[in-house]
């Protein structure tokens, strides 16, 4: 056999030995980087350092730096800065407050609709004011004090509250949904149309579902509760009530068409959200300014933050030939791709208590490619999102689990017990809907 041949049979050789070799140290570093997710380790610092050490170990150090930069002139800055500049303009102004309060005295009138009310009522919330610890703060602080003085058990009431905090997928100001929107080439609102009827399933079975556990475990009833006394002297302001709904009535107004006017940005819709809330409120206009833009400096650092990692930690995987690997093996393969683009994120965003990190990762990676798996992005981004969400809804880790906890005064693996098979429900059947 000539040497030439002989020298490229071995090149071959020591070519694939090292794809293989590249492969392992690359699934090594991705486990590593989940373990350290799960251990609440500060997730933005574990996803860049991870993706550079991956673009590093690759032979491309600069792909995770450019990553970064690509990712701080994110497309998602407008939608989700600005909701966030609105939420906080919105707890600023109390008007927050009246909504909720006003939500808890219709529930009070009728009685044995107040654990599905508090659920929906905490969804609405939470579609408003697109923060799960946010709403969990400011719902959980009225409604759980509400279930338990009508006889409710603890952990049945925080249950309730949690089982309602992800109604922020059908607010377009979720991070998620405009970078799905980028992806597949639409407009957000557009993405929320498609899944908003996955998103209602999947909240009507996860109600029914913990309805039926507290009756089936007597814990919809009877039970004293001490220490949590509801504010029943505030006085609720209809008007200051309808100010956090306002950017949303503005949006799906203008999308469908019914008032051409208000077709808007997400963006421009906040600003006049802000604007009305302080002429109604009379608040200082100095003051609610700089409320505002301390929301959009915190979902920059927060939101943003978590998307640039996401970003580094993709190129990362590229570098070492995962997303390649991934995407051939759902190929060959395409029975798991609905699997994977909905129980991956859910399970990361349970054992993780957040779904962002796994979701934008997933997104950012596969979504792109939905079409060479007999999906639209549409479908796979929304399976994604609903999936991270669900499994950070159930999480007993979640910033959310936790707070509800504290105010109901348990453990907040007592929520994840009583919301874990709702949670699975829920999902099977909001991915059952979006594949329709």
């Amino acid at each position: 056999m000539p040497v030439e041949i002989i020298l490229s049979v071995q090149v071959v050789r020591m070519g694939r030995r090292g794809s293989y070799i590249m492969f392992i140290t690359g699934c090594i570093i991705v486990l590593a980087t989940l373990v350290l997710l799960v251990k609440h380790y500060e997730a933005r610092m574990v996803l860049i350092c991870s993706g550079i050490l991956m673009c590093i170990i690759g032979g491309v150090a600069m792909s995770g730096l450019d990553a970064f930069a690509k990712g701080m002139k994110s497309g998602m800055i407008t939608s989700a800065c600005s909701s966030m500049g609105f939420a906080l303009a919105m707890r600023f102004t109390g008007c927050d407050k009246h909504l909720i309060n006003g939500l808890a005295k219709i529930l009070l009138k009728v009685n044995w609709l107040l654990i599905p009310g508090v659920i929906f009522g905490t969804y609405a919330v939470n579609m408003a004011l697109p923060s799960a610890a946010g709403t969990a703060a400011a719902a959980g602080a009225i409604f759980i004090p509400i279930l338990m003085g009508a006889g409710v058990h603890p952990a049945m009431a925080a249950a309730a509250v949690k089982c309602g905090t992800y109604g922020s997928m059908l607010n377009p100001g979720l991070a998620h949904n405009p970078f799905v929107a980028q992806i597949a080439g639409v407009d957000v609102m557009d993405v929320i149309a498609f899944h908003y009827r996955a998103n209602i399933a999947s909240l009507v079975v996860g109600a029914v579902a913990l309805m039926a556990i507290a009756y089936f475990f007597h814990e919809n009833k009877g039970h004293v509760a001490e220490g949590l006394e509801l504010e029943e002297d505030f006085k609720v302001n209809p008007i200051f009530a309808l100010m956090p709904v306002v950017p949303i009535v503005i949006l799906i107004l203008g999308s469908t068409g019914i008032v051409p006017l208000f077709k808007m940005g997400v963006a421009q819709a906040m600003i006049i959200g802000t604007v009305l809330t302080c002429i109604i409120t009379r608040t200082n206009p100095g003051n609610l300014a700089k409320s505002f833009f301390e929301g959009m400096g915190k979902a920059y650092g927060d939101i943003i933050g978590i998307i640039i990692a996401a970003g580094v930690f993709v190129a990362g995987m590229n570098a070492m030939g995962l997303i390649k690997a991934f995407i051939a093996a759902m190929i060959n393969n395409p029975a798991i791709v609905k699997i994977c683009a909905s129980v991956g994120p859910f399970i990361l965003g349970l054992v993780t208590g957040s779904g962002d990190a796994a979701t934008f990762a997933f997104n950012e990676a596969v979504t792109p490619h939905a079409e060479d798996f007999g999906l639209s992005i549409l479908q796979m981004g929304s399976m994604a999102t609903l999936g991270g969400t669900l499994g950070r809804t159930m999480s007993p880790i979640a910033g959310a689990t936790i707070i509800v906890a504290g105010i109901a005064g348990i453990n907040p693996m007592e929520v994840t017990r009583r919301n874990g098979i709702p949670m699975i429900l829920a999902m099977i059947v909001g991915m059952a809907v979006l594949l329709m």
